[in-house]
C-alpha cells in the first residue's frame, strides 16, 4: 500500500469547539472484516482515501467472551499498510501485551479501566514506549472513575456496546457519557485529541455521536457490510449531516 499522511494523525486535529467543524476520523475495525481476507478489505478501505485508522481488537477470552488478534497481526498490517494502527486491548492482563504490540508497529494502544492490571500502569508503559495511550470504558462504567487518569490519556474510548463481538446494537444511554467527556475535556483544557466511540456505529448513529462530541468513529459491520467503496461514502455522508445541523 502507498504511504500517506495517516502516520501523522495529529496533523488534521481541530478543536471541536472552533468555528470549523471538527475533523472526524473513520477507523475500520478488522473484527468486522472477512477473517480470510483482511488484507484485501484493508486495501479497499485505504483506497477510499476516507478511512484513516485501522482498529485491531485484541480479546483474550476472559475480559470478553471471544478470542481475536495478537501482536503478529499488527506486525503484518504495519508491513502492508500506512493506516494509523489503533490497538484496543480487551484483556484482563494487558501489561504483558503492551510491549509486543508496540514493537510490532501499533501507533496507539488502549487499555480498559476495568482490567485486572491497573490502568495507570498500562498508560504509563504505553507512553514510555513512545506510543499514544488510550483508556477505554465499558458502557456501564461511570465516567467519574476515569477522571484521575485523564492527564495520562491521548484517547478516551467510550464503548457503546459490551466488548467482544461485532454487529451489536448501539446503546443510546452512552451518548450522555460522550457529552460529559467532551464538556470535561474542553472545560479543563485537557490535551486529549480524541474521543472514540466503538459499537453499533453506522449511518444512523454517527450523527448522534458526532453531535455529542466524538471525533473517532470505529466502524466494523457498517464498514464491511458491503464493499468499503459503497459503505464509506454513506458513513461520510452521515458525518456531514451531523456537521450541517
Amino acid at each position: 500500500m502507498k504511504k500517506n499522511s495517516h502516520l501523522n494523525p495529529e496533523s488534521r486535529i481541530q478543536n471541536p469547539g472552533s468555528a470549523n467543524p471538527p475533523h472526524i476520523i473513520l477507523a475500520a475495525s478488522i473484527l468486522g472484516a472477512d477473517p480470510l481476507n483482511i488484507e484485501r478489505d484493508l486495501v479497499r478501505c485505504e483506497t477510499t482515501k476516507e478511512v484513516e485508522w485501522v482498529q485491531v481488537d485484541t480479546i483474550d477470552g476472559h475480559f470478553a467472551p471471544n478470542i481475536s488478534f495478537g501482536p503478529d497481526v499488527v506486525g503484518h498490517i504495519r508491513k502492508r499498510s500506512s493506516l494509523f494502527i489503533d490497538v484496543h486491548l480487551m484483556c484482563e492482563r494487558p501489561l504483558g501485551l503492551i510491549r509486543p504490540f508496540a514493537e510490532n508497529g501499533a501507533d496507539l494502544i488502549t487499555v480498559h479501566l476495568e482490567a485486572k492490571d491497573a490502568a495507570y500502569k498500562g498508560l504509563r508503559l504505553i507512553r514510555s514506549l513512545g506510543k499514544k495511550a488510550g483508556l477505554a470504558l465499558k458502557p456501564k462504567t461511570p465516567l467519574a472513575r476515569a477522571l484521575p487518569l485523564l492527564p495520562l490519556v491521548d484517547l478516551l474510548l467510550i464503548m457503546t456496546v459490551e466488548p467482544g463481538f461485532a454487529g451489536q446494537k448501539f446503546i443510546n444511554a452512552c451518548l450522555d457519557k460522550v457529552r460529559q467527556a467532551r464538556e470535561i475535556i474542553e472545560r479543563q483544557r485537557l490535551q486529549i485529541p480524541w474521543i472514540e466511540v466503538d459499537g453499533g456505529i453506522n449511518e444512523t448513529t454517527i450523527p448522534q455521536v458526532v453531535r455529542a462530541g466524538a471525533n473517532v468513529l470505529v466502524c466494523g459491520s457498517s464498514m464491511f457490510r458491503e464493499t468499503p467503496a459503497i459503505c464509506v461514502p454513506r458513513l461520510r455522508q452521515a458525518v456531514a449531516s451531523a456537521n450541517n445541523v
